[in-house]
């Protein structure tokens, strides 16, 4: 009979442990998310920013070299910036990282490496590795897509 309750009280105290670390666990995300929020309003508006001092200082057809490859650049920091917050969210939801979310971002980040990469600048070695995370990374995507839809 001792025994079962000092089972009982223990099993209580690991089970008011597992609460706080459950309640600290979604202040750090709602904390985070918060912080990313920040994070993309300073990017839209630096973003806006090189858009119009782009307009205003190049010349005509000069827009169209270097400053869309700098602005798509902007574009797709936002759009990660926009999925790891989407990320941040589907965990204080679930409290479930979401992989597939998480390879998607991943893969957007690379794409967006080799969109604003100056060939002239960088090795066949960088060039290499790039292939292959993003062959690593889609092989990855499709396999926890393909195990998500037959296991639903």
């Amino acid at each position: 009979m001792a025994r079962s309750a000092r089972q009982l009280l223990a099993q209580l105290k690991n089970d008011i442990f597992l609460k706080r670390l459950h309640q600290f666990e979604g202040t750090i995300s709602k904390i985070l998310s918060l912080g990313m929020i920040v994070v993309i309003i300073a990017m839209v508006i630096d973003l806006g920013i090189v858009i119009g001092r782009s307009i205003l200082t190049t010349g005509p057809g000069a827009f169209l070299g270097q400053p869309v490859i700098d602005i798509f650049g902007f574009f797709l920091s936002i759009l990660i910036a926009l999925e790891i917050l989407e990320n941040i969210t589907g965990y204080i939801r679930s409290h479930v990282v979401q992989v597939e979310l998480v390879i998607a971002t991943a893969l957007t980040a690379v794409g967006r490496k080799i969109i604003i990469l100056d060939l002239n600048k960088v090795s066949g070695a960088t060039l290499i590795g790039l292939a292959i995370a993003i062959f690593s990374l889609a092989i990855s995507y499709w396999i926890v897509r393909h195990t998500n839809r037959n296991s639903s």
